[in-house]
């Protein structure tokens, strides 16, 4: 039969092994672990750039339409500035045409009070 020496040295070997079994179980669960979190790195890093694709295309669209609003303002700001010259022109057409003849008049007076 066996003996107590036979019997603790086969319970150390079971010990022994069923330990390294433990280890590398527990390193088959790392690299798992680590394998998974690799992965999840990836899909956060494609969904980073998803986001920042997203957030760019709005940003775009947003200066976008400042910049048309912008055009719009100042077409509008130069359709008024027209207006205002047209306005302002006509005003000085009239002062002038004021001013010839009042000129006219005092050459007239003038040519007469020579002749006198």
């Amino acid at each position: 039969m066996y003996t107590m020496a036979e019997s603790q040295s086969r319970y150390s070997i079971v010990e022994r092994l069923t330990r390294k079994k433990l280890e590398l179980i527990s390193d088959k669960t790392s690299l798992n672990e680590e394998v998974g979190n690799a992965k999840y790195k990836i899909e956060k890093l494609k969904s980073d750039l998803s986001n920042w694709e997203m957030n760019i295309k709005q940003d775009i669209e947003r200066t976008k339409r400042e910049k048309e609003i912008s055009i719009k303002d100042a077409e509008r700001d130069a359709m008024d500035v027209e207006k205002r010259k047209s306005a302002v022109e006509s005003s000085i057409s009239e002062q002038i045409k004021t001013i010839d003849e009042a000129l006219d008049k005092i050459q007239k007076i003038s040519e007469t009070a020579s002749t006198n």
